[in-house]
């Protein structure tokens, strides 16, 4: 891994959790003879997608840098119940300390991936990519957004600096679609822009500004087949708003070349992952 930002994330996620989770100390591993050692042996109790390797390092790195931790697994494997995920070598009191935040991270991260592949393994039969959104735990928007990848979903923008998103409160202001994007363009032309659209009216507008990307907001599936042939591949379009498992294979099947689900990292079940001692 060699992307600064995420490596800086990962750094700031550990050190928070461990703050929040350790404190002054962890009375309880205290009570452990700091000589003794022991070995670990994390395992998940359900199928998913496993994610959260550079997470569970930097933290055990953190408390315990002389353990040694051997993976059976790597970001972006499919896991079976029972399956071993790790095993850790190392001084007990560390490994005790450690165990949570680190699972913590595991299943969150794992949940988002498994979430997020559940939904592309639906629409797979299709040329529609499926996009995560901003709605992201605060702290972990780079993690969650890393997990989405591993589950086999494509990131839309990052946050609110390195792509422009104009909404109805965004083009209300402006005064007009033409006007908002004339002046997104203006003042940064390399970002991407989209626009949201909520009627045929606003895409042939938002088509003739030059948007690179239209975002079709609750369109339903007839709308958005007919906006698919209206547009002819002149720009990207999105579908969004509402969009679950029960609904996004009919979309897909529309043609629409992007697919946005919130859920996939607002509405997320962590993975059932298990830590231990064995010996």
């Amino acid at each position: 891994m060699t992307d600064p930002n995420l490596l800086a994330a990962i750094d700031a996620n550990v050190r928070a959790a461990l703050t929040e989770d350790v404190g002054a100390g962890d009375v309880s591993a205290s009570l452990i003879d700091p000589l003794t050692t022991a070995h670990a042996r994390v395992i998940t109790r359900e199928a998913g997608v496993w994610c959260g390797r550079p997470w569970v390092d930097a933290t055990l790195l953190a408390v315990e840098p002389a353990a040694r931790i051997h993976w059976h697994v790597k970001d972006g494997d499919r896991l079976e119940p029972g399956m071993a995920c790790f095993e850790i070598d190392g001084l007990a009191r560390g490994l005790l300390t450690a165990e949570r935040t680190m699972l913590n991270f595991a299943q969150l991260l794992s949940g988002t991936a498994t979430a997020t592949r559940r939904y592309a393994d639906l629409i797979a039969h299709t040329s529609t990519r499926l996009l995560d959104t901003r709605k992201t735990i605060p702290g972990l928007r780079l993690a969650q957004k890393y997990a989405v990848r591993c589950g086999g979903g494509v990131n839309h923008r990052i946050g609110l600096y390195d792509a422009f998103l104009l909404k109805e409160n965004h083009i209300a202001a402006a005064g007009s679609i033409a006007a908002a994007v004339g002046r997104a363009r203006a003042l940064a032309p390399d970002l991407k822009l989209e626009v949201e659209v909520e009627n045929f009216a606003q895409l042939d507008e938002a088509i003739d500004a030059g948007v690179d990307i239209v975002m079709l907001d609750n369109f339903d599936v007839e709308a958005t087949r007919e906006a698919v042939g209206r547009t002819n591949r002149r720009v990207a379009l999105e579908s969004s708003g509402g969009l679950d498992e029960r609904t996004i294979v009919a979309f897909a099947e529309t043609g629409v070349d992007y697919i946005s689900v919130g859920n996939i990292t607002k509405q997320v079940m962590p993975l059932d992952l298990s830590m231990r001692f064995t010996g």
